[in-house]
């Protein structure tokens, strides 16, 4: 990004130019893995926050959330840093009734999504949803409560619901299930799984995939 006329001694806002962006997230684009001119949808994007840079860099950038208001808040964002992106590019509707086509980007970003599933089969309605949107060779980058290090401190509710010390109510994932997922999806995994755990109050795991060029 080119500076403006009279900026020059102005020290630049990382916040300004990143937004409040998810530091792993900002992690994947050091390495590359992310880069300027690539279609990139953001599934439960709410008010946008892991956006402002992708934006601004020249991404085809693409949101969908089903809340009214975060929708409007990220058509703004847009309007304003990449206006010749459409307003149908971000839209109200559920992760798992997502309406972009088959293989239409080449990232899908799923930061503090799934872990409000309802059950196991919406956990998997709204993962097949955007791996059926992402295009083979294509990046997943997902954020997702578990339980990972903090087994002994969550209460299990049903199913894989369970009761976590900051009194929140989450759909909790295990390594096995992510491991076991990464085989059905048959996707290759492209970081080690990494959890970080708040003050034994919550945890959340990093899971990177690559869909495999022969996928359909």
């Amino acid at each position: 990004m080119q500076p403006e006329p009279g900026d020059a001694g102005r020290r630049p806002d990382p916040a300004e130019q990143f937004g409040w962006i998810d530091i792993y997230l900002f992690d994947q684009i050091l390495r590359g893995r992310i880069a300027p001119g690539m279609r990139i949808l953001d599934a439960g994007c709410g008010g946008g926050r892991n956006l402002t840079y992708l934006l601004r860099s020249g991404c085809e950038v693409f949101g969908a959330d089903e809340g009214s208001g975060g929708i409007a808040v990220v058509r703004a964002l847009a309007a304003s840093l990449a206006p010749q992106l459409p307003p149908t590019n971000f839209r109200r509707e559920a992760v798992e009734s997502m309406t972009f086509a088959k293989h239409s980007v080449d990232v899908v970003i799923s930061i503090a999504v799934l872990h409000f599933a309802r059950d196991d089969g919406h956990f998997w309605a709204m993962l097949r949803r955007m791996w059926e949107i992402l295009a083979p060779g294509g990046l997943f980058f997902c954020r997702l409560a578990s339980n990972i290090g903090m087994e002994s401190r969550v209460r299990h509710l049903q199913g894989r619901r369970f009761l976590l010390p900051d009194s929140s109510e989450r759909y909790l994932v295990d390594e096995a299930m992510l491991l076991a997922a990464t085989h059905e999806l048959e996707a290759d995994l492209l970081d080690p799984l990494k959890t970080t755990i708040v003050q034994n109050q919550r945890c959340t795991t990093t899971w990177v995939l690559r869909k495999r060029a022969t996928s359909v």
